[in-house]
C-alpha cells in the first residue's frame, strides 16, 4: 500500500479521502519543513501532498519511491517541473477550488479602497474622527480591468457586475467573455479606462514587472492596483512611488517577490506602512470552505492515479482520462519519446505471454505515457524486464 506524506497542515479533507480509498500509511506534518529535513521525511513516499512553501527541486524529485506530486494550491512554481516530468512523476494542483475565495477577497478590497477604509480605520485607531467623503467613492459605476481571465479572474468579473461595475479584462488568450465583460485590445487600453485593476495572471518571465513605472504611469489617476496573483508581477518601489505621488489612490497586494518563512518573520516590503495600502499575508485562498475543497480534489486526483494510472488535468505530464480497467492487470509505462518505444513494450510484453486487451497513449515533450492492460500475469520478472527497456523512464502496475 502506498505511503503518503503530506506537507504544510492540509485539510483534513485529504486524509478523508486516502483512507475511504483504502490507503492509510499517511504520514502529515503541521508546517513545511527546512530543506535540509526534507529528504528524510520523504523517504519511501509514493505520494507526496504540499502546499506554496515546500520547495520540490530535481534532486527532491529523483527519490526511488516517488511516484506523484500533489500541490494542494493553485500554484506549482515551487516545484521543479520538467525534472518531475522527466523522471515520470505527475504533479497535479487544484486550479477551481480556491476561485471563490480568492474572488471575494478582491472585491472587498476593491470596495474598502474605493471607500478609503484602510486610512480611515487607521485614523479612527489613532484618535482622529476624519468623517468625510472626500476621495470616498461608490464601486456602482466605477471600471474594473481584469488582467488575466482565467477561472478567477472571470469570477471576479461576474461578481463585480454584481455590484453595477462595468468589467473590461485583458489576456493573452482569446476568451469567451462573462456577463457583460469586454475585452480590451491591449494592456494599455485596459489601464487608460480602469477604476480598479486586478492581476490574476501567472508567474515567471513573461509577466515579471508587468506592472511598473511606466504601466502604472498609463493608469488613470485616482486608480487602485490590486494583486492576488504572483509576487514577481508588480515593481514594488514603482508601486510605492505612484501612490506616494498620488497617482495612485490605493493598492491591495496578497503576493509578494520574497514572503515570509513564518509567522514571526515580519514582512520586508517597501510598502509596510502606507494607510492607502491593504496587506494580507498570501490568504487569497484561505478560507475553511476553499482548503476543504482543495484537499479534497486534489486527494481525488492523486487516488486516480494511484488506482488507475488517470492523469487528466496534470499540470506537467501527458494527460489521459480514467479509462476503465479491463485485462487482469494494468500497467502504467513513462519512457523517452523515441521511434520504436511503444513497439519495443509491445513486443517485451508479448514475449511474456501478455495479451494487450486495451491500450492508451499520449506524449507531451520528450515523454511518452501510456496505459495498457493486459491478460496475463504481471510479476516482478516482468515488471524488472519493462524496467529494463532502454527507452524506460518509469513502470508501475495497478
Amino acid at each position: 500500500m502506498a505511503k503518503i506524506v503530506l506537507f504544510e497542515n492540509i485539510h483534513p479533507s485529504a486524509r478523508a479521502v486516502f483512507q475511504a480509498a483504502g490507503y492509510t500509511d499517511i504520514v502529515a506534518h503541521a508546517a513545511s519543513l527546512p530543506p535540509a529535513e526534507l529528504p528524510a521525511a520523504m523517504r519511501g513516499a509514493e505520494v507526496v501532498g504540499i502546499r506554496s512553501r515546500t520547495q520540490l527541486d530535481a534532486e527532491l524529485l529523483s527519490s526511488p519511491d516517488l511516484r506523484v506530486v500533489g500541490c494542494f494550491c493553485i500554484g506549482t512554481n515551487q516545484v521543479d517541473l520538467d525534472a518531475a516530468m522527466q523522471r515520470g512523476v505527475p504533479v497535479f494542483n487544484a486550479p477551481f477550488s480556491n476561485t471563490r475565495s480568492v474572488a471575494e477577497l478582491v472585491l472587498g478590497e476593491a470596495i474598502l479602497l474605493l471607500r478609503r477604509i484602510p486610512e480611515k480605520n487607521a485614523r479612527v485607531h489613532a484618535g482622529h474622527w476624519d468623517k468625510t467623503a472626500a476621495g470616498a467613492f461608490e464601486a456602482r459605476g466605477k471600471t474594473l480591468g481584469v488582467v488575466g481571465y482565467g477561472n478567477i479572474g472571470s469570477q471576479i468579473g461576474t461578481l463585480a457586475e454584481a455590484v453595477g461595475m462595468r468589467v473590461v479584462f485583458f489576456d493573452v488568450e482569446a476568451k469567451l467573455p462573462l456577463g457583460n465583460a469586454r475585452a480590451a485590445g491591449s494592456l494599455d487600453d485596459l489601464l487608460q479606462q480602469a477604476d480598479v485593476v486586478t492581476l490574476h495572471v501567472p508567474g515567471g518571465k513573461s509577466t515579471e514587472n508587468i506592472m511598473n513605472a511606466e504601466t502604472m504611469a498609463r493608469m488613470r489617476r485616482g486608480a487602485i492596483l490590486i494583486n492576488a496573483s504572483r509576487g514577481t508581477v508588480v515593481d514594488l518601489p514603482a508601486l510605492r512611488d505612484a501612490l506616494q505621488s498620488g497617482h495612485l489612490a490605493g493598492a491591495a497586494l496578497d503576493v509578494f517577490p520574497v514572503e515570509p518563512k513564518s509567522a514571526d518573520e515580519p514582512l520586508s516590503s517597501p510598502l509596510v506602512g502606507m494607510h492607502n495600502v491593504i496587506l494580507t499575508p498570501h490568504i487569497g485562498g484561505s478560507t475553511q470552505e476553499s482548503q476543504e475543497a482543495i484537499g479534497r480534489e486534489v486527494a481525488e486526483k492523486l487516488v486516480r492515479y494511484l488506482q488507475a494510472g488517470t492523469t487528466k488535468t496534470a499540470v506537467n505530464f501527458p494527460e489521459l482520462p480514467y479509462l476503465e480497467p479491463m485485462g487482469t492487470a494494468r500497467i502504467l509505462h513513462v519512457h523517452r519519446n523515441a521511434p520504436g518505444a511503444l513497439g519495443a513494450l509491445d513486443n517485451l510484453m508479448a514475449e511474456h505471454g501478455l495479451n494487450i486487451v486495451s491500450q492508451s497513449l499520449q506524449t507531451r515533450g520528450q515523454v511518452g505515457y501510456v496505459i495498457t492492460d493486459v491478460d496475463g500475469k504481471v510479476d516482478d520478472a516482468v515488471m524488472a524486464a519493462l524496467r529494463s527497456l532502454p527507452v524506460t523512464v518509469r513502470c508501475d502496475r495497478v
